[in-house]
């Protein structure tokens, strides 16, 4: 795996704003996912060797975050909280809309590629629980219809990936 040479010149306008290489960690896996769509070994290995890290130290990072995708997933990501708040304001029920609407069990990734449904821990807005994210798209409190008509209008290309910090999450 290398970085295009359009992302390594991106790579290194982000490693010049920081004095310590490692602390470049985050937004260089960032890159690397934009790129390639998710972080694989190889990824991982290669944004190490970049950065003067060990593997384990990368994949550290990467699996601890819900943002890093470890396996290839769809382009439209579907995160449902479900911690305490949202688990009590219908987590589950959400879930379960979401993944009949795409024909998916949690965890799974739609046939043609498109999307991937998933919970995952705290998203930060045990005010408006039940909460979901789509593509970094912040969601809540969230019915099941509503849900569905989220899904509904991705399905339709009414609605893109968002950006964080100037760069496309996903498209």
């Amino acid at each position: 795996m290398q970085l295009t040479p359009q992302n390594k010149a991106r790579f290194d306008e982000i490693l010049a704003r920081y004095p310590v290489k490692r602390s470049a960690l985050l937004p260089a896996l960032h890159l690397v996912q934009e790129q390639e769509g998710w972080l694989s070994r190889e990824a991982l290995d290669y944004v190490g060797s970049l950065l003067g890290l060990s593997a384990a130290q990368v994949h550290d990072t990467a699996s601890f975050y819900t943002m890093f995708r470890l396996k290839p997933e769809g382009k439209t990501l579907i995160e449902v909280c479900t911690t305490l708040s949202c688990a009590l304001g219908g987590a589950e029920e959400l879930v379960e809309h979401a993944c009949k609407r795409l024909g998916v069990k949690p965890g799974e990734t739609s046939a043609d590629g498109k999307f991937t449904v998933k919970g995952v821990e705290c998203l930060a807005a045990c005010g408006g629980a039940p909460s979901m994210q789509v593509n970094y798209e912040f969601h809540g409190p969230v019915s099941g219809g509503d849900a569905e008509t989220l899904i509904d209008e991705y399905k339709a290309g009414k609605r893109v990936a968002r950006t964080i910090s100037g760069t496309k999450v996903r498209s």
